[in-house]
């Protein structure tokens, strides 16, 4: 699916209610976790120790923490949506999170996008956008939630 390109709050509000797309998969590797883990001073052994997790977890791996899933949401939507014309964007908040599966190492995460609402607010668009996280070849998603964003246009 191509990358959907808008330039005006009209334009946006013309996907309200509909899936935006889906991203290309990303492979989450070891480096990456230890490098979030670095990041972030979490360095719990079944995020960065593969021997003691290949022993000991009930997942026989490494997993990514449920925060580094999170975390790609920005590069993995910028594949799925471009705004221009935008002064100024902020996050603003999420709503209804949930880690519903792990994300083990090697594994391919790609990013589903659908916008769930989008308000005026004064010249401020608010857009709040549906986000599931879905780990290739998984039954669930890993990680679902609402996400919302404050944009200006130009």
């Amino acid at each position: 699916m191509a990358k959907l390109v808008l330039s005006s709050f009209a334009e946006l509000q013309a996907y309200e209610g509909k899936e935006l797309g889906v991203s290309d998969a990303h492979e989450i590797t070891q480096a990456q976790i230890d490098t979030f883990a670095n990041a972030t001073l979490d360095h719990q052994w079944i995020h960065t120790d593969p021997v003691r997790a290949a022993k000991e977890s009930p997942f026989g791996t490494t997993i990514a923490h449920g925060y580094l899933t999170l975390s790609m949401a920005p590069y993995l939507l910028s594949q799925i949506l471009e705004l221009r014309n935008i002064k100024m964007g902020i996050n603003y908040g999420m709503e209804k999170l949930r880690f519903l599966d792990p994300v083990k190492v090697g594994s391919k995460l790609r990013l589903r996008a659908e916008l769930v609402e989008l308000k005026d607010l004064r010249g401020t668009a608010r857009m709040t956008l549906k986000l599931s996280f879905e780990v290739e070849g998984a039954a669930k998603p890993a990680a679902i939630g609402e996400v919302i964003y404050l944009y200006q246009f130009a």
